[in-house]
């Protein structure tokens, strides 16, 4: 990857690192383009890389010996100050390296971090990346390390609430992770307050996914006006943003912009982002929106695809948008992207920009939903504990004949399609009659 000139002379000035090691799919230049992309997104000047292939990182250094020397060679000349690394470090590892290089060595995942901490503007979402940053930084603390609410101001990787410092205090930091996740908690209740009210009115929910600036925001302000952010850099929006949408019917569904995947996400932040994501568990139809113009576009749909196994989201009704049509070569056809991808027959190719596709969208959409709400019959026993499904049952399904009995509320009829695994642990068996 060539150097980069700089353009900000206030901003900090960034050596790429990376060891080319793994074997996922992603080339050693595609993925230092992202990085590089990551560390621009964070306001830094990118002003040249250093790779090395290896079988796997040193686990001392990162790199090798001699490439560890001419990375301290290159700061008379390239005045780096700030080594960004292209993998997650270990705390020896970041330690040994800051030492050696006596600068600042940020990661991946503390990169990622930081830009977290500059998109979130939620309450939760701020609670959500603080939780997430302390969870990260808390094997990496040292003695000289002070307090967690001291505040200075930092660059790259010290950016946060309380944390702009990185001398944090372990039993502080401890103490204010259990703050911090009994906040989330009570986040978390009034979402699942939120979430009630919605499944009794009964209305869809379309989740939008897929690989950070893949074009979401785009498509969800053109379907809405919905006024998001929506710009060329990852991770442009970071909270979930909820819009009404109207398909081609009439009828009205809700369609929520989720974060944005990226390659190689540590499995900690999903985990920190779960409450958020859970709003895809939600969702009666997964939309993955997907960038068909870009290099790594299998790739990046391999990633959202292992991230909503990990949710268990992967069973969810899906359609794929094929977006940015609008920027396609000539002689290449969404067609033919769609066979190299190997994609099941329920995409549509679009143009978030343009508005080309979309209403196909909203009618293959509606498709989903229609199928999802064809009546069938079932028979279950609803445990007396679960009143609330006996009350679904009668709203959203067609009730023949309900009794009571030993074990809970037996009731025969027609459900919808899309209801029936909530109740499959009800089943009616021939103990239960």
């Amino acid at each position: 990857m060539g150097r980069r000139l700089q353009t900000n002379p206030t901003a900090e000035r960034a050596l790429l690192v990376a060891v080319d090691w793994r074997n996922d799919g992603w080339d050693l230049e595609s993925s230092l383009t992202e990085l590089a992309h990551l560390a621009e997104t964070d306001g830094l000047v990118v002003v040249g890389s250093v790779t090395q292939r290896l079988p796997k990182p040193n686990m001392t250094h990162y790199v090798g010996s001699g490439k560890l020397e001419e990375i301290r060679a290159l700061k008379d000349t390239l005045h780096y100050d700030v080594v960004l690394v292209n993998d997650e470090l270990s705390p020896g590892q970041l330690r040994h390296l800051e030492d050696a290089l006596d600068a600042k060595v940020i990661d991946r995942t503390a990169l990622i971090l930081d830009i977290f901490a500059r998109r979130a503007q939620t309450h939760e979402g701020r609670l959500q990346v603080e939780l997430a940053q302390l969870e990260y930084r808390l094997p990496r603390l040292t003695r000289m390390w002070t307090h967690l609410s001291r505040q200075a101001v930092g660059g790259v990787g010290l950016r946060g609430p309380g944390e702009t410092q990185l001398e944090v205090d372990r039993r502080q930091a401890r103490r204010r992770i259990a703050l911090i996740k009994s906040q989330l908690q009570e986040v978390h209740r009034h979402r699942e307050l939120y979430r009630n009210r919605r499944r009794r009115q009964n209305i869809p929910v379309i989740a939008l996914v897929g690989y950070t600036n893949a074009g979401k925001s785009t498509l969800l302000n053109r379907l809405t006006d919905a006024g998001v952010l929506a710009e060329d850099k990852l991770f442009a929006t970071l909270d979930p943003t909820t819009r009404r949408v109207t398909l081609p019917s009439g009828r009205t569904v809700l369609m929520t912009d989720t974060v944005g995947f990226i390659h190689n996400l540590p499995t900690f932040l999903v985990a920190a982002f779960r409450a958020t994501l859970e709003e895809i568990l939600e969702a009666s139809v997964i939309v993955h929106v997907m960038d068909v113009t870009h290099p790594k576009a299998a790739e990046q749909a391999e990633t959202v695809r292992t991230v909503l196994e990990d949710l268990g989201a992967d069973s969810r009704p899906k359609v794929t948008a094929l977006n940015k049509i609008d920027r396609l070569g000539d002689g290449l056809t969404p067609d033919q992207i769609a066979a190299d991808l190997n994609l099941p027959p329920t995409y549509v190719p679009i143009s978030a920009a343009t508005g080309a596709g979309v209403d196909l969208l909203l009618q293959r959409v509606e498709e989903i939903l229609t199928e999802q709400q064809r009546l069938v019959p079932v028979r279950v026993v609803v445990p007396y504990s679960e009143a609330g499904l006996v009350d679904l049952f009668h709203r959203a399904g067609k009730v023949d004949s309900e009794r009571f009995g030993e074990h809970g509320t037996l009731l025969a009829g027609h459900l919808p399609v899309d209801l029936l695994p909530r109740f499959e642990p009800y089943r009616e068996t021939a103990g239960t009659r």
